[in-house]
């Protein structure tokens, strides 16, 4: 049987480890195999005792630990929109690494959670919930709602974006138009493929008297950009007490909904079988 990683780029927040954790533990119940939660990066920075004493998983070390165990066959699972430079290029430069160490060995990657040009319906669908429930819940209007994800050079991260909101826009009522923003981007106008940040999104409602806006996190897991004290969170936050009379509701993170995981067992096994 295979080495089974879940893996996401990492975080030195607690609480994108302790979710990847989550993840991992109900996949391996929902499928009956040995799931490990392996972060790419950064997640060994999180001190073992916010961890309950046990230190995050990182590729390379991990890796290291399985092949010196005489393992030699790997699926990994990746937390990932679309083809990250971190699967295309970090991962794949490591494992020519360790294969110069170790020898062959069998090392396949699944496919990404929205491949182009296919996409996802499932995560189609998950969008289009954290939409109804985030107005509902917070009983704002369906006037003003944006998909936000992190903001890349890469044109093709940008382009994933695209293709999930016109997807999800099919199954929004006619007179629901759903915008799209980025967290943060670089200035330069060869950048501009990356749309608006979501702060000037927000303003540009407010000057045009808009009373409220909702906002759709393309984000898989907690950290330093979502989540709770993430920077979207305080980006938002700033905008309401500049402007308390306007409303803002952030929607749940994608891994919190409780379908995720059954794209992510759509994923293993395509893989396994």
């Amino acid at each position: 049987m295979p080495v089974i990683l879940l893996t996401d780029n990492g975080s030195v927040r607690e609480n994108a480890t302790r979710q990847l954790r989550k993840l991992a533990d109900n996949l391996s119940h929902k499928t009956g195999y040995c799931i490990h939660p392996v972060s790419l990066k950064h997640a060994d920075r999180i001190p073992a005792e916010k961890l309950d004493g046990s230190p995050a998983q990182i590729f390379q070390k991990f890796m290291v630990e399985k092949l010196l165990d005489g393992e030699l066959e790997f699926i990994l699972l990746p937390i990932f929109f679309g083809e990250s430079k971190a699967l295309t290029s970090f991962v794949a430069e490591e494992i020519i690494l360790l294969k110069q160490r170790f020898g062959d060995f069998k090392f396949e990657i699944a496919e990404v959670i929205y491949p182009l040009p296919t996409g996802e319906e499932l995560l189609t669908q998950i969008i289009y919930e954290h939409i109804m429930l985030t107005q509902k819940h917070n009983n704002l209007s369906m006037d003003n709602i944006v998909l936000v994800d992190h903001g890349s050079p890469n044109p093709k991260v940008t382009e994933v974006r695209q293709h999930l909101a016109s997807m999800v826009q099919k199954l929004l009522p006619e007179d629901c138009l759903l915008e799209q923003a980025v967290m943060e981007r670089r200035e330069e106008k060869k950048y501009d493929f990356n749309g608006r940040l979501l702060k000037d999104w927000l303003l540009d409602k407010i000057n045009a008297g808009e009373k409220s806006a909702i906002v759709i996190l393309m984000f898989f897991l907690p950290g330093r950009h979502a989540g709770k004290g993430g920077d979207i969170v305080e980006i938002c936050q700033s905008v309401m007490v500049q402007y308390p009379d306007f409303k803002i509701s952030i929607s749940p993170l994608i891994s919190e909904h409780s379908e995720f995981i059954s794209i992510l067992e759509k994923r293993l096994k395509n893989k396994i079988s």
